[in-house]
């Protein structure tokens, strides 16, 4: 590197990958540690934090003697680069670092990544989370001891349903030699990724919708199977917010969602594919008059920020890999870091929306808000969707769509003592619903369940 370029790297400054000590000391160890568990940086040795170069006095011994106590006070050892420059007479030294391969690298036992210009210690947590991203492993890969037949059979007709619709993956007929060429299953093992998919995993989404910050109007608590929680989720949002209309050259009308539905359905499927399993906390999403948002346990992972998020300025990684790869197999996501962009072409057709990203307090939060006021054509255009979507419904069919969705196997004398209304005019209902495609029977009166279209 010449001088004129290493000058112009003193001008930017320090940053995540660069950092500026007047002498070799213990911290500089630290930073070095830091670099090795993110994405790599450099070190100059005799400039201070304002860009001036002062210079180093060393003498023979000295770089040798600093790489030997990087030696033996990091675990596993690090060699980083040492290159000496005069500039103006003044000696200054560069240590560079790369991004260590088998993570993480510890310092007496402590373990640092890089934040912006600053080393950030790891909580046990992250120590584990980065460990698992450097062997290429992932919690929901562990191996648990549910039985396959213990699994949600809806939730598993759903999947073979939704990949074979897909086309991202030639199914053999057989759903259990599938997950377990997939991975989903391990040497006969179900792994912690086919609970949540498919069975009872006592994770839970929690929504509720918001007159204000302490009355809620509406709210439940989803514990399906992740594969059905999904439209469950979408089911109750939309019944939340408000549906308008709006003319285009024709004089059909076209219907217009107060947010866009696919913006939200991959906000939605964020939460879920990277959310922390290790952390109890429920995903929370509050929608409120104004504004929607979404909060799932576990931050970004090491070496992402909110506004890489947002100006693409990342290489994605995925916390949990075999969640990743079978919304991916469905069709509902894509594993090449493009979400945020395609939801950010969604949200251009919403310009009085705006949404932000931020990572505190070890989870993520984002939230779509309205800029302005909606701008609402009377209450006769923008109905609540449950009072009017395309046809109406009566009150009676919305309860019946609404327990249908809690269980899809319930029956019609259950939702008659629910409804409080006979079991005549149960089936009358149903046989309207039906009608209107809102309704459909998969397989039989006995051992088939309902899906809400």
């Amino acid at each position: 590197m010449d001088k004129n370029k290493l000058l112009h790297i003193i001008q930017q400054g320090e940053s995540e990958t660069l950092e500026f000590k007047l002498t070799f000391s213990k911290l500089v160890i630290e930073t070095i540690v830091a670099f090795s568990n993110t994405k790599g940086g450099r070190i100059i040795l005799g400039v201070n934090d304002k860009q001036n170069i002062i210079g180093i006095a060393i003498n023979k011994e000295s770089i040798q003697n600093w790489i030997n106590e990087i030696k033996q006070n990091t675990e596993p050892s690090l060699f980083p680069d040492f290159d000496k420059y005069y500039i103006d007479n003044k000696l200054i030294i560069t240590i560079t670092v790369n991004e260590f391969p088998l993570k993480p690298i510890s310092f007496r036992n402590k373990y640092y990544s890089r934040k912006k210009n600053a080393n950030h210690k790891l909580t046990v947590d992250e120590i584990v989370e980065m460990r698992y991203n450097s062997l290429s492993y992932s919690f929901d890969a562990y191996k648990i001891e549910t039985k396959y037949s213990e699994l949600d059979k809806t939730a598993l007709e759903t999947f073979k349903t939704k990949i074979k619709k897909s086309g991202r993956f030639k199914a053999t007929g057989n759903l259990k030699n599938d997950l377990t060429k997939l991975g989903f299953i391990n040497n006969g093992k179900l792994t912690r990724a086919t609970e949540l998919l498919f069975g009872t995993h006592h994770t839970n989404i929690h929504i509720g919708r918001f007159k204000n910050k302490h009355t809620i109007i509406d709210d439940v608590i989803i514990r399906s199977p992740l594969i059905l929680a999904v439209d469950e989720t979408l089911y109750f949002i939309k019944r939340n917010i408000r549906l308008g209309y709006e003319f285009g050259d024709s004089i059909e009308r076209i219907e217009k969602w107060e947010y866009p539905i696919l913006a939200l359905r991959e906000l939605l499927l964020n939460a879920i594919v990277h959310r922390d399993y290790t952390n109890p906390t429920d995903i929370i999403i509050k929608i409120f008059d104004d504004s929607i948002e979404f909060i799932n346990p576990g931050s970004f992972l090491l070496g992402i920020t909110p506004k890489d998020i947002l100006t693409d300025n990342y290489i994605p990684k995925h916390r949990n890999k075999l969640l990743t790869e079978a919304f991916y197999l469905t069709g509902a996501i894509e594993k090449y870091g493009t979400g945020y962009v395609r939801l950010r072409n969604w949200l251009k057709e919403y310009p009085n929306l705006n949404i932000s990203v931020d990572d505190k307090s070890k989870s993520t939060r984002v939230v779509v808000v309205h800029t302005k006021k909606q701008n609402k054509v009377g209450e006769k255009v923008g109905e609540k969707v449950g009072e009017k979507v395309g046809e109406d419904l009566t009150k009676n069919q919305l309860k019946i769509i609404d327990y249908i969705y809690k269980n899809n196997k319930i029956t019609a004398k259950q939702l008659s003592k629910k409804i409080k209304i006979s079991d005549r005019k149960i089936e009358e209902n149903i046989k309207k619903l039906k009608l209107k495609n809102k309704l459909k029977r998969i397989g039989s009166a006995r051992s088939g369940y309902w899906e809400v279209l």
